[in-house]
């Protein structure tokens, strides 16, 4: 049976973009799709029911919620195959346990709280810290709509250990679905005090940086399928604003997070962050192996 690929609804602009963005996934990859909204409403509207129905009134709106996002994923993609489910439960809990069982995890950038889009959302930071299973945060397109890919290329960075690692490997899969070519990135930086304390001289230390940047670039790259378009860029500056930088023509960044030993969950650094709060395109997290 195929893993489907579950989208957290709430019925905002972002999450309708996550929608569309999965329905298009969904249909690429041949996989289900399946529509959840978690919310505990009980928590907030005690035991008042609606007259009508007899239920709480945001499990009434819920409903409603996830009937409408079916029906958007159905009519952008005839014959794509939609399950919904209503859970009373907090959505970061929900989400999370929903990755045990998905191919793929996608949420909007933000809920219905009102906040500028600029700040991604509690519920997508958090579960993006904690799936098990790939996670994409659907960011750009600030209209009603997400399109699924305009600019041919799949950006992925590069980190410290790149030996197998299987962001890189996720980066090929999706640009190879796309008909698209990998944008493998590996920023680099010359600390201060080698500029001017080390015996080498001036502009060697910075040469050096950059060797072992395209040296990680090689070694992460060693097993790169020869159907797909590789293009390798060395950068030098934060690995932040360099892969925010790429984000601005991509179709999709792909970065890893790799689980720390005797926590819960994936450890989002720095640069997925200031990654996932600023990119101007979907930004996928990709669970590592410790």
């Amino acid at each position: 049976m195929d893993l489907p690929i579950v989208v957290g609804v709430d019925g905002s602009e972002a999450g309708l973009r996550a929608v569309d963005w999965a329905a298009d996934e969904a249909t690429v990859r041949g996989l289900p799709l399946r529509l959840v909204y978690a919310s505990l409403w009980e928590r907030y509207e005690g035991a008042g029911l609606a007259d009508d129905l007899g239920k709480p009134s945001e499990e009434v709106m819920a409903e409603d919620v996830v009937r409408a996002a079916a029906r958007r994923a159905k009519a952008r993609s005839a014959g794509l195959d939609v399950s919904t489910e209503v859970l009373p439960e907090e959505p970061e809990y929900a989400l999370v346990r929903e990755s045990r069982s998905a191919a793929l995890l996608v949420t909007g950038t933000r809920g219905r709280s009102g906040l500028a889009e600029a700040v991604l959302g509690s519920v997508s930071l958090t579960v993006a810290g904690h799936a098990h299973c790939p996670m994409v945060v659907v960011r750009g397109n600030h209209d009603n709509q997400a399109r699924h890919g305009t600019h041919g290329r799949v950006v992925v960075g590069v980190g410290e250990d790149a030996k197998a690692s299987l962001a890189v490997g996720f980066a090929f899969e999706e640009a190879r679905r796309r008909g698209a070519a990998v944008n493998a990135v590996r920023a680099w930086r010359c600390p201060a005090h080698e500029s001017t304390d080390h015996p080498l001289p001036a502009g060697e230390p910075a040469r050096l940086h950059e060797q072992q940047a395209v040296e990680a670039l090689e070694t992460a790259l060693q097993d790169a399928p020869e159907d797909v378009e590789v293009e390798r860029r060395t950068v030098e500056g934060p690995a932040r604003a360099v892969l925010v930088a790429a984000s601005q023509d991509a179709d999709l960044v792909v970065l890893g997070a790799r689980r720390r030993a005797r926590h819960f969950g994936l450890q989002l650094g720095r640069v997925a962050h200031g990654v996932l709060h600023h990119s101007a395109c979907p930004v996928v997290i990709v669970p590592e192996p410790a």
